[in-house]
């Protein structure tokens, strides 16, 4: 029997017996359970269950929100201060649901950071990564319209710039910009969709997650040495060996949540957003929220034209900064999958998380910011976006031909239990024997 195989389900009971030959939900509930998981997944995998509980809040907080909000451009503003002063537990419903989308990006980030560095995305993975990505896509979207919702000023301008960018794509670009706001400018039709996408994308996002697990069923867990499951002995139960682990990292993982909720619930919000929105003022300084700035900064980086208009350009970058995130699979071509065994790949991922959180930085600054000498923010923010392009475009496909990665261990259990032998650094699904 391979690692991978499951027997049938049969219960004891007569009527559980008819019901499960009918719909066999227990049958799969204990496969799920006793899924033979690698052994030696370490705490940067309970980000997986990390995200899903977090998606669960923010579905149930945000469905007893929107019971008490009003998607209304004159009322929408006095509606979020009625949910936080006069409503039960209001007010920290609101904290747990504002702050809870920071902690969920900053859950997805690590997540996605760590199938970078351990080729989660790696063959035969390539449509589980693809599916990440979409989620990671719809996250952004359903945040952003959920940033307008409160209609402050930051959130007003930023459905206003953000936006407007579709108006740099020619033809269809107005069309797709208008369709979007309901009407020329931002106003009370663009506060309904907005939020109308807000409630639902949620919703699609619970059923890609379902997708992505299925997708992650199939060829099986990616483990941190990057050696495909040979036999039982790699192998744990997913129950309780992993459930317990996800639990006991979700209860860590609700400390600082449960802080910033009930502590600092306001600490990730900018201050021009508690003033109504004012399409007649315009904020000194348009920022998006933290988990949005690398882009943002990629997206005002490109202030230059080059055969194409300095507004298109932008947006070509900034939306490929993204997209190409679903091609990392065919751009990495090495054949071993984790980071650890590959040194020169290191220095340059390492590169890269912090090239990342500079653009971060350069996302909060304003462009005319001075940082060395006459160099400002918008000259040396153009390096990193060079960097950021060249990491997946240049780096990825030439590591693979000429890196010399480190010899693999034959099994897992061989990495978990003993020394590693020394065997050929190739393909670790299929590790040369001795």
């Amino acid at each position: 029997m391979s690692a991978h195989e499951t027997t049938k389900y049969v219960p004891s009971h007569p009527v559980a017996r008819w019901f499960e030959d009918r719909l066999p939900l227990m049958g799969f509930s204990k496969e799920l359970l006793d899924y033979p998981t690698p052994k030696n997944l370490n705490y940067w995998w309970t980000f997986g269950g990390i995200l899903a509980f977090m998606l669960g809040v923010q579905i149930v907080t945000g469905i007893v929100l929107a019971m008490h909000y009003t998607p209304n451009a004159g009322l929408a503003f006095d509606s979020v201060e009625m949910i936080k002063r006069d409503v039960n537990g209001g007010r920290l419903i609101q904290a747990v649901h504002s702050t809870g989308a920071s902690m969920f990006f900053f859950a997805v980030y690590i997540h996605i950071f760590r199938g970078l560095y351990f080729g989660s995305y790696k063959a035969p993975r390539e449509v589980l990564w693809i599916l990440g990505v979409i989620i990671y896509l719809l996250m952004m979207a359903t945040a952003f319209m959920g940033y307008v919702l409160p209609w402050g000023q930051m959130s007003f301008w930023a459905a206003a710039v953000i936006t407007n960018i579709f108006s740099a794509i020619p033809i269809v670009g107005d069309p797709i910009l208008q369709l979007l706001r309901g009407g020329f400018a931002v106003d009370n039709p663009t506060l309904n969709r907005f939020f109308s996408l807000h409630y639902l994308l949620p919703f699609i996002i619970a059923a890609v997650v379902v997708l992505h697990i299925w997708a992650l069923h199939v060829p099986g867990n990616n483990n941190p040495i990057g050696v495909e499951v040979k036999d039982k002995r790699d192998t744990v139960a997913f129950h309780p060996f992993y459930t317990m682990k996800d639990l006991f990292a979700i209860v860590v993982f609700c400390i600082p949540f449960a802080w910033f909720a009930f502590f600092a619930p306001d600490i990730f919000a900018h201050s021009d957003n508690y003033i109504m929105a004012n399409p007649l003022v315009t904020p000194a300084h348009i920022v998006p929220e933290w988990y949005f700035l690398p882009f943002y900064a990629i997206l005002r980086a490109i202030d230059f034209n080059f055969i194409l208009d300095s507004k298109l350009l932008g947006v070509i970058f900034f939306g490929g900064s993204i997209l190409i995130l679903f091609f990392v699979p065919w751009l990495d071509t090495s054949k071993v999958r984790s980071g650890n065994y590959r040194p020169a790949f290191r220095w340059f991922y390492g590169l890269f998380v912090l090239n990342f959180l500079l653009l971060m930085w350069y996302g909060a600054q304003e462009p005319a910011t001075h940082i060395i000498g006459p160099f400002t923010v918008a000259d040396t923010s153009k390096l990193s976006v060079v960097y950021y392009f060249a990491y997946f475009l240049v780096i990825l496909p030439l590591l693979g031909r000429y890196e010399k990665p480190r010899p693999l261990p034959n099994s897992i259990s061989e990495a978990v239990l003993t020394e590693p032998r020394a065997v050929s650094g190739a393909d670790p699904a299929m590790p040369t024997a001795h």
